[in-house]
């Protein structure tokens, strides 16, 4: 995979494009381009090695046919695959360390299909070609939504459409020894008409340089380096305000604006600057739900799950979704706490105030419109039959499990749900009071109501050894869903629970059931129904694991925040600190493997890494007051380490941290104050 903004290409090792299952060229989620072959003689060279990070991918391969006869390989294959803008270019060498000429003949075949990203994903695209059209040495084809065309550099050579309605490149090579031949293809698409979510690639308008990490341990550097790389890559800038940045979920299945998973990654990259969490809001406020329509699910004041440039349709699920669809329980309270938190972190007060009407909407969605029953929790149920069965974050249909492994029904209240509910009507409060509005007292008054109602529906009192726990959720008969599963992790650190019940959460958590050795599993592993490699049932998710972390260190249990935030670490290594989505823990393979589908790279497990840092520093911003106090875990969960590119407001700042937790200061700004305690 590489990736930037709207762009992605996925292949095999060796660089290859088969036509089959997801690999192919995409803009846009079209996928322009579904078949890239290079062979040498009609045969395909062995591939040898390959790497990917952000924009670019690079693959070796040996032509073990040519050249020299022996062991070692004398005719290599590399291939040089980078995004652009609107498509991709590949330039692709040959290059003989044989000791006698080599005569080969390179082909290169190419096709496209214009498959929708949700028939590729749903496995019901068919691999057929849109016919191409050839003209001045290059070809060109059009679906719906694109122009695409292929062009090459060599001088009088051209690619010609063959009988299948594709395209090839044939060039007949003569290497001389220690020589190379090379061809560069360029692939790129033009859009055909205006959509609603035309962005483009943001990478370029970020410099996350200046971040840098020295750690004890060796693997929390490149691990963040990684994940910052990663998420540049996935940004996009809003069409509707180009200088508006947000982070499209993931790739390839999501390149797109996403309710909670954009806003997730924002809040963990604010100790390095308010930009995303601003653009973020910004985009989202644009698209704020006006009106009440069940197809959509939308309803005034609601922050949208998702926005696509046309419909959702997954033929092997019966989902079909609107291009705004605002299917979601939780990214209207994680809009209004991004919002504090930002604004905490010294967002331009400007920016907040403009955003104060979008503010007014979404607290009356929470505590005027989100509540479907008389019992005051916040519920979701699709009345379409074709939306997402779940709301939450796990959001497929079979994630929200009793401890027998049974379905619950819906309507589904999330405990996880009231929380945020809950942290975002202490979060609106503080806003309404900082900006001189009313209605902060009244929605302080929620705050408490609803800390009684999870505090009332949600624990399950079992004998059996671990109970108490927070159950997964209320169901639609109003009973406790007392599946073991990694959403009371979520509630840690929202003011929700008082200091003993925050205790007895910090200990399940932690317990074996659910913390494995490379994160927390979704679904206890004592739970029914439990998969180590299920969507939702068992596996490890990279961000779910991270904000369980900065809970567990935000409500003060630092040992244990240490010791899962060292978990999620170890993981990273597998991934050659790439984070993916989602993975199997020790349960399958005593070593992380990667779920098949799972999206890499994906905006909230990339800022992991960014959390990371803040789980050891625990930092506490008041930018209204021009403080910002750091009370870091001791002993330090990484060993010595020191931070460079944090921001409070305008200001850039590093700290230093001893392996004892012992933290200092580098370069503190002037005329602001930050403490360590």
């Amino acid at each position: 995979m590489c990736v930037d903004g709207n762009v992605a290409a996925l292949s095999d090792h060796a660089g290859q494009i088969h036509g089959l299952g997801a690999e192919g060229i995409y803009v846009d989620d079209r996928r322009i381009v579904n078949l890239l072959l290079v062979t040498l003689d009609g045969e395909q060279a062995s591939p040898v090695a390959h790497t990917s990070s952000g924009a670019a991918s690079d693959f070796l391969a040996s032509a073990r046919h040519l050249g020299n006869l022996g062991a070692d390989p004398t005719v290599e294959l590399r291939r040089h695959r980078r995004v652009i803008r609107m498509g991709v270019v590949e330039r692709i060498v040959v290059a003989s360390r044989a000791s006698a000429p080599v005569v080969t003949q390179l082909l290169v075949r190419v096709a496209g299909d214009g498959a929708d990203i949700s028939t590729v994903k749903s496995g019901y695209g068919d691999h057929s070609w849109t016919p191409a059209a050839g003209g001045d040495g290059a070809l060109s084809w059009q679906d719906e939504h694109h122009d695409v065309r292929i062009s090459t550099d060599v001088p009088g050579a051209g690619l010609e459409i063959d009988a299948a309605g594709g395209g090839y490149l044939r060039l007949d090579l003569h290497i001389e020894p220690g020589q190379s031949a090379e061809v560069s293809l360029t692939m790129t698409a033009t859009r055909l008409g205006r959509f609603s979510l035309d962005a483009d690639p943001g990478s370029g308008s970020v410099d996350w340089s200046a971040i840098r990490v020295e750690a004890q341990d060796s693997a929390l550097a490149p691990t963040v380096r990684a994940g910052l790389d990663d998420l540049q890559h996935l940004l996009l800038t809003d069409p509707d305000e180009p200088n508006d940045l947000f982070a499209a979920a993931g790739a390839p299945w999501f390149l797109t604006l996403f309710g909670r998973d954009s806003l997730w990654a924002a809040r963990m990259m604010l100790p390095f600057g308010t930009e995303l969490a601003a653009g973020t809001l910004h985009a989202l406020a644009r698209r704020q739900g006006t009106e009440t329509h069940h197809g959509r699910a939308e309803a005034a004041g609601k922050i949208p799950h998702e926005l696509r440039r046309t419909p959702y349709l997954d033929k092997s699920s019966g989902l079909e979704l609107s291009p705004t669809y605002y299917g979601t329980v939780d990214a209207t309270c994680l809009w209004i706490i991004l919002l504090h938190d930002a604004w905490r972190w010294g967002m331009p007060p400007a920016q907040v105030e403009a955003l104060l009407p979008n503010l007014v909407a979404a607290l009356s969605w929470l505590t005027d419109h989100a509540e479907p029953g008389s019992d005051g929790l916040l519920k979701y149920v699709d009345t379409t039959g074709t939306g997402l069965a779940n709301q939450g974050w796990k959001d497929s249909g079979d994630s929200i499990r009793w401890r027998d492994g049974a379905i619950a029904d819906a309507p589904i209240a999330l405990v996880e749900v009231q929380a945020y509910a809950v942290e975002a009507a202490v979060a609106g409060a503080a806003l309404l009071d900082g900006f001189g509005c009313a209605g902060g007292e009244s929605l302080t008054e929620w705050a408490g109501a609803m800390r009684g109602r999870v505090r009332e529906r949600f624990w399950v009192a079992h004998d059996e050894p671990g109970g108490p726990w927070l159950g997964i959720a209320v169901d639609g008969s109003g009973r406790t869903v007392d599946g073991l599963a990694s959403n009371m992790g979520h509630v840690l650190g929202t003011g929700t629970l008082d200091a003993e019940e925050s205790a007895r959460v910090a200990a399940t958590l932690t317990s074996d059931p659910l913390l494995d050795t490379y994160g927390i599993r979704t679904l206890a592993s004592d739970n029914g129904g439990y998969n180590p490699i299920g969507y939702h049932t068992g596996s490890i998710w990279t961000h779910d694991t991270a904000i369980c972390a900065l809970g567990l260190a935000k409500a003060g249990h630092t040992a244990e925040a240490a010791t899962v935030a060292r978990s999620l670490l170890s993981s990273s290594v597998a991934f050659r600190h790439h984070w993916p989505e989602l993975y199997a823990g020790a349960d399958a393979l005593d070593r992380p493997a990667p779920y098949p589908a799972a999206c890499h790279p994906q905006a909230w497990a990339a800022a992991s890494a960014a959390a990371l840092l803040s789980v050891a520093l625990r930092p506490e911003p008041d930018a209204q007051s021009g403080r910002l106090v750091l009370r870091p875990c001791r002993p330090a969960p990484f060993g010595a380490m020191t931070v460079h590119g944090l921001r409070f407001g305008e200001h850039t700042f590093a700290v230093q941290c001893e392996a004892d937790g012992t933290t200092r200061v580098l370069d503190p700004p002037p005329g602001l104050s930050i403490t360590v305690e």
